[in-house]
């Protein structure tokens, strides 16, 4: 089968340079896998820019065959150029297209990536989280929330912006400091103080939940997963324990709040849920990432590793629970590739 990997690697692939701009990217190396993977998976595969030339592109790799049904899949690796619910862009162009891809639809994409609706969906699904309200730079304090306090933009994602706060003047510069950079408001939540642990949910009907990964933080004073933290940048990294050392009763209500989620927010294919749980054993969502970071050093890889899955196996599984969903069946037409 054809496969389209599609990405975000430059900026100028656009009518105007408007809006905020993206600040995620995937990596070269990681592309240079995926494609790899899908390659070996007997896929005929190329790699294409999301941007505004990509329809006419797509039409010449892919046409549709003579029913006008589509001949390829995209997978999907688009964080968006600018603008707001930049996820959404690339799905909503190929729904119009009427081009099958990998992961969420827009609205699950637009869902996951306002914390807020997350928060509210969560709420009505009974599903825990944090204690929360929505701040701007006129808000100047967060009544009926508990110091310390986690500050964060509301529509951003791979701990952008995050900030530990322990009393309202810091609570006024993190929320001023959001507001500015990331022409946002500020999402505003009380500290779980515990545990950490992640969640991967792949596929669908009947999807499985990875095994539970735990973040150890070790002898940090700030136990909170940064920027730095995921983009490898710190001296201290916290460290990756997989399968988490819980007792199953805890498992199990990880893995059951982790799939209400996924489906509150309308997700597809495959997502990553996010969890706090306090020293009385109590779990809360904080979010889920609807576009779980396939890097190999990333905590869904990871996961699907101990659960079995190599990288080739992981990224061609999700191949084809994507094919399944829009075509209701596991045979995927593959292209014989030539040694």
């Amino acid at each position: 089968m054809k496969v389209a990997v599609v990405w975000n690697r430059s900026k100028k692939g656009v009518i105007n340079q408007f809006g905020q701009p993206c600040p995620e990217k995937y990596g070269k190396k990681t592309v240079n896998l995926i494609l790899e993977a899908l390659r070996e998976g007997g896929h005929e595969v190329e790699l294409f820019e999301a941007d505004r030339r990509l329809f006419s592109k797509l039409l010449v790799y892919m046409p549709p065959d003579e029913n006008g049904q589509p001949t390829g899949i995209v997978f999907n690796l688009a964080y968006g150029i600018q603008g707001e619910c930049r996820y959404t862009h690339l799905p909503a162009m190929l729904e119009m297209a009427g081009v099958p891809y990998t992961g969420s639809s827009p609205m699950g994409h637009a869902l996951a990536l306002d914390k807020v609706v997350t928060k509210i969906l969560l709420q009505h699904a009974g599903v825990p989280t944090p204690n929360f309200r929505v701040m701007s730079k006129t808000d100047k304090n967060a009544d009926g929330l508990k110091f310390p306090l986690i500050v964060k933009p509301r529509h951003e994602s791979t701990s952008y912006g995050l900030k530990l706060v322990s009393n309202e003047a810091e609570l006024n510069e993190a929320v001023t400091n959001i507001v500015e950079q990331y022409q946002q408001e500020a999402l505003v939540e009380e500290y779980i103080d515990g545990r950490e642990f992640c969640v991967g949910i792949l596929g669908n009907e009947n999807a499985e939940t990875l095994p539970i990964v735990e973040t150890d933080f070790g002898t940090r004073e700030v136990k909170l997963n940064t920027w730095d933290d995921k983009y490898h940048k710190s001296e201290a990294e916290p460290q990756k324990v997989c399968p988490a050392p819980i007792e199953e009763s805890l498992a199990e209500k990880l893995r059951e709040i982790s799939m209400r989620t996924f489906n509150a927010c309308h997700c597809k294919d495959y997502s990553r849920i996010d969890i706090r749980v306090d020293k009385d054993g109590n779990p809360f969502v904080l979010e889920i990432n609807s576009m779980a970071s396939l890097g190999a050093g990333g905590s869904y890889v990871y996961s699907a590793k101990i659960a079995g899955y190599d990288f080739n196996s992981l990224i061609n599984r999700i191949l084809t629970v994507t094919y399944q969903r829009y075509f209701g069946d596991n045979s995927i037409k593959v292209t014989a590739i030539a040694a």
